[in-house]
């Protein structure tokens, strides 16, 4: 559990996609479903806010966008939490290959759509505007629900639509995905079965992976990291396809 918590916090804070790691691993243990989910979500906040600390410096002058993108991310998880409590995992599964396959074109095209998007309008709203804040939402549900990929969504989105370069979006990724991962998480202790031992655990070894990945994430040319980004999706498509 520390081991895979701690590539868990490393993958999350480079680019996302950890709980691709840790939910089949207590899946294996034996944990139902609903009880991984809950106590994965729980056990990998502390490493999103360690590898948030991580991007610290490009965190600075960002806190009005953290704030307003956050505020949508953090209703949209309200909402995922609850569609968790009432609808069978198979509803949005289903989907999430797809959702992750949009996310990986959308990175890989984000150079190019960047400069039709500047030819069309001479400025993108700094802060991405509604569209934005309601793509974040729509992702804070998912993130609420499932999670899994959640962090590569929101890199294509606010890369496509806010003009930033990928690191400092990336730093507010990890914000955003902590503050998902804890609404949730709070929503989940009160209203299901959570395993505490698997959530300390997973904690203290995802801290671990925070802090070291935001040392390789920060350092990583943009060709290298949306690279990265692509190769943890495909993994993650592979995944869930064949579980």
């Amino acid at each position: 559990m520390v081991l895979a918590g701690m590539v868990a916090g490393g993958m999350n804070a480079v680019v996302g996609s950890g709980t691709l790691v840790t939910f089949p691993v207590l899946l294996a243990i034996g944990y139902p479903p609903v009880v991984a989910n809950v106590s994965n979500t729980l056990g990998l906040v502390p490493g999103s806010i360690s590898g948030a600390v991580g991007y610290r410096r490009e965190l600075v002058g960002q806190w009005v966008r953290v704030l307003r993108l956050g505020t949508a991310g953090v209703l949209g998880a309200v909402v995922g939490a609850g569609l968790l409590l009432v609808l069978p995992p198979s509803a949005f599964e289903a989907i999430v290959p797809a959702l992750i396959v949009l996310a990986l074109t959308l990175v890989v095209l984000q150079p190019w759509l960047t400069r039709k998007l500047v030819a069309i309008q001479e400025e993108r709203h700094p802060h991405g505007g509604l569209p934005l804040q309601l793509a974040i939402f729509a992702t804070g549900v998912y993130g609420g629900y499932f999670g899994a990929a959640q962090g590569v969504l929101m890199l294509a989105l606010m890369g496509i639509l806010m003009d930033e370069s990928l690191q400092r979006i990336n730093a507010v990724k990890n914000v955003l995905a902590a503050l998902v991962n804890l609404t949730s998480g709070i929503v989940f202790v009160f209203v299901a079965d959570v395993a505490w031992l698997v959530v300390l655990l997973l904690a203290g070894g995802s801290i671990v992976g925070g802090v070291l990945g935001a040392r390789v994430g920060r350092r990583m040319p943009a060709f290298w990291l949306r690279g990265v980004i692509v190769v943890v999706g495909i993994a993650a498509i592979v995944q869930i396809l064949t579980r």
